[in-house]
């Protein structure tokens, strides 16, 4: 098909700023020339000390007011066109001007919004749009927000007749091998002063490019009026989505009227999917256990402010561990999250909420310390709910990825606040929850003074009512806390799915009180137990470890600013317990060696007090062989294998069989200065892990994370663009070129021909400013971003020098 004046997105990537309340900023006329030049997104609390007078909750990093102001400069062109402006997420509280003309607030810092701006743009000067900031809540959270304009922000310029905001919905109603029947669900909107016959086709492509489906309507749209076409086709021999073969295809769209023009386009992926209540959940007819891990949105010493780069790198990382599903925790997600998702293979559970109309505890003097804060959404809840929610659901649903709606996590969390009567002879004379480990009895008891927990059931049937209103192609779950009570008092009924926190032990109970319901582990420890509740009963869809990587807030106290619950590290490095959670989950053959002390007591990194060696050994771990002589030392392995042979020096130690009650090999060594290696082979494939005594650290290895670049270009094409970031990867050596475990040197980094981004260490005790251009090697490691400024080319590259004491100074040339 021949278009003219196709649709143009234009990314605004650069913003002026200032810190602080300017009340005169609204007004095109204000004097912005002295504000500081920032690129967008941007997260102004990552660029501000840590300090003990903030939130434990969100960090222990600040908040305040704070404004935008985006100049655009005007093309010729754009006269007569629809005129939109995007934003992807602004934390919080938003109110937007264009021109000095009011647009609108949005008061939710994660979902995306837009407004149109064609009646105030301007074509004789400067557009100005001004955006204020007020996050002055710092205790609105139980995790970092960040606060600023979080996510992209694009200008959009069409034709008078165009499809509204996420208006385009691609969705299959009949899946089989040979066929799979679509309708896509065109949202318009008629700008114009006229009525207009118009032609709307939707065509698809496979990934090679070959048009595989076009389907074409014909109708009248009234003048300034909406309307929905819906057309219908067959697509034959469909390449099915799916985890192991993530198959998209794209969807252009265009509109004809007068003359044809491109108005959108989408990756799409074409699957079947179904809970049953007896066994489980299926894709294209094939049964699966969702290996699942809960996600945060922010990367450390980037906020909230996310190169989508630096997600492909951790879910590559998730997908090698064996991790299939990814839950949005505890809200929506920056959009190219979900693309990433799409096409590397992860199931996703979208969630919206964390609280409802009840304020939850916010802690921020620590975790559990009170009195607590109750700040928060739940102010916005009433007002805000149906709008934030179903514009979550319009924005994510066509991806393939996405399999659930969630609306809301541990929403009848006991005492917080919701109580009821039945708590007394549920659970006692005082009641406890998953989170409640040193907090006053008096905390946990009946009041009757608090909101009753009858409310929630109504509650949750007026958001899955809001859900099916918005879309009927995706069941609703929910995550319970205290379903011993809510269960009871109906507040799973209305859900399709139900999702259970760290409630394992009432599955089969539940499993039997609610036959029509599907069940999964919607939030769950680290424990071999709990992967075995879900292998166990076919019944239960799976699990999400709570969780996939380490975030920043919910610190339990100063000068610790982040939870260290994940199995990858802040600055995305693999702990011990992506080891072993990998021998649980991944089908290719792996054995990986950690080491500790003998100990009798200790926690593990999510709380948990270690019951036996094998929890303890996991607790304080570590890939090293450096001890003293003649220590007793406690070696676990973790593996798939059904066997592996140890060696100390070339030595055999013996062949330890797997005991699949087990979560590794455990075995004691008397520490002797050389080689431990584990060994073993599955079908031929032989593989092994060996730790090194090592010497002081004299050296650096520095590697630029980078995909080679057809898959680059691949994930640029489905995202949309891509950033000038790069990711480096420090290794502190000793003479022999190992890795030395325990070096935590401070290195200092710095860039040419670029801009310094951040260090991250993964070191949540670090309280260095990430503004710095220094920091320490934490476990012999360090993560620096860096970014490409405009003289960056292939003669001039972006250049990372990192110098240490006593250690020899490194330099590396960034890949183009």
């Amino acid at each position: 098909m021949e278009t003219i004046n196709d649709t143009l997105t234009i990314p605004l990537n650069n913003a002026l700023f200032h810190l602080g309340d300017a009340p005169d900023a609204w007004q095109a006329w204000f004097e912005d020339d002295t504000w500081e030049p920032v690129t967008l997104p941007h997260d102004w609390s990552v660029h501000l000390p840590f300090s003990q007078e903030y939130s434990s909750g969100t960090g222990y990093l600040a908040g305040g007011i704070g404004w935008y102001r985006i100049h655009i400069t005007p093309d010729e062109a754009w006269k007569g066109k629809q005129i939109r402006i995007h934003f992807d997420s602004v934390y919080k509280n938003s109110r937007v001007w264009c021109n000095s003309s009011y647009l609108g607030e949005r008061p939710n810092g994660y979902i995306s919004f837009g407004y149109d701006v064609s009646d105030c743009f301007r074509f004789d000067a400067d557009n100005i749009i001004s955006v204020y900031v007020d996050r002055r809540e710092l205790s609105d959270s139980r995790w970092f927000t960040g606060s600023g304009i979080t996510g992209r922000v694009t200008l959009t310029i069409s034709e008078k007749i165009y499809p509204v905001d996420n208006g385009i919905f691609f969705h299959t109603p009949k899946v089989e091998n040979d066929h799979a029947d679509y309708e896509i669900v065109n949202n318009l909107v008629n700008a114009t002063d006229k009525s207009s016959l118009i032609t709307v086709t939707n065509v698809i492509f496979d990934d090679a490019g070959k048009l595989v489906g076009e389907a074409v309507s014909q109708t009248t749209i009234m003048a300034q009026a909406t309307m929905q076409v819906t057309n219908f086709g067959t697509i034959q021999d469909p390449k099915l989505w799916s985890p192991e073969d993530p198959s998209l295809y794209t969807v252009k769209t265009y509109i004809s009227y007068q003359k044809a023009y491109q108005v959108h386009e989408m990756k799409v992926g074409i699957r079947s999917f179904r809970f049953h209540p007896d066994r489980g959940f299926f894709l294209n007819g094939k049964p699966y256990k969702f290996k699942g891990v809960c996600l945060h949105h922010d990367a450390g010493c980037l906020g909230a402010a996310v190169p989508y780069e630096v997600w492909c790198r951790r879910l590559i990382k998730l997908k090698k561990m064996g991790c299939n599903a990814i839950r949005m925790s505890h809200n929506p997600h920056m959009p190219e999250l979900y693309t990433l998702c799409d096409l590397l293979g992860f199931f996703v559970m979208d969630e919206a909420f964390d609280e409802w109309e009840g304020p939850k505890n916010k802690w921020w003097q620590g975790h559990n310390v009170y009195p607590p804060k109750h700040q928060g959404y739940y102010t916005d809840f009433p007002v805000w709910h149906e709008r934030d929610l179903t514009d979550m659901i319009l924005r994510d649903r066509n991806h393939p990825s996405v399999i659930l709606w969630s609306i809301g996590n541990e929403i009848d969390y006991p005492n917080d606040p919701y109580c009821h009567p039945d708590f007394v002879s549920i659970s006692g004379s005082c009641v406890t929850g998953n989170n409640d480990a040193n907090k006053p009895e008096a905390e946990r008891m009946y009041n009757p003074a608090r909101p009753n927990a009858k409310r929630l059931t109504v509650l949750a049937k007026q958001l899955c009512d809001i859900v099916k209103k918005a879309d009927t192609t995706h069941p609703v779950t929910l995550a319970a806390a205290f379903p011993e009570l809510s269960a009871k008092l109906g507040f799973i009924d209305a859900v399709d799915v139900v999702g259970y926190n760290y409630r394992e032990n009432l599955y089969a109970e539940h499993h039997l009180a609610f036959p029509e319901k599907p069940f999964l582990g919607s939030e769950n420890g680290h424990r071999l137990q709990d992967w075995h509740a879900v292998t166990d009963n076919e019944y239960i869809s799976g699990q999400f470890l709570w969780t996939g990587i380490d975030y920043l807030g919910e610190a339990h106290g100063w000068p610790v600013h982040g939870s260290g619950a994940g199995l990858i590290t802040l600055a995305g490095f693999e702990k011990p317990g992506y080891y072993r959670r990998q021998s649980f989950w991944s089908d290719e053959p792996m054995i990986r060696l950690t080491t500790v002390r003998q100990t009798d007591n200790c926690v593990t990194p999510w709380g948990e007090t270690a019951e036996d060696a094998y929890a303890c050994e996991f607790a304080a771990s570590g890939e090293s062989w450096n001890y003293c002589a003649g220590e007793m030392i406690t070696v676990k392995c973790y593996t798939n294998l059904k066997s592996v042979e140890l060696f100390l020096n070339n030595k055999s130690l013996g062949i330890y069989e797997k005991d699949n009650d087990k979560d590794c090999i455990l075995t004691t060594v008397r520490f002797e200065p050389g080689t431990l290696t584990a060994k073993g082979s599955e079908n031929d494939i032989s593989v092994s892990h060996s730790l090194y005594t090592t010497l002081v650290s004299c050296q650096m290895r520095i590697q630029e994370y980078t995909l080679n670049e057809e898959a680059r270009n691949i994930i640029a094409n489905a995202v949309g663009y891509r950033n000038p970031i790069h990711q480096f990867e420090v290794t502190m050596l000793d003479g022999n070129n190992r890795r030395v475990y325990h070096d935590s040197t401070l290195l200092t980094v710095t860039i040419e021909n670029g801009t310094l981004l951040g260090l991250e260490n993964g070191d949540l005790a670090d309280i260095t400013e990430y503004t710095a251009n220094y920091r320490r090697a934490y476990r012999g490691q360090l993560l620096i971003y860096a970014a490409d400024n405009e003289d960056t080319s292939a003669t001039t590259p972006l250049t990372v020098t990192v110098r240490g004491d006593m250690v020899r100074t490194e330099t590396i040339k960034a890949d183009s």
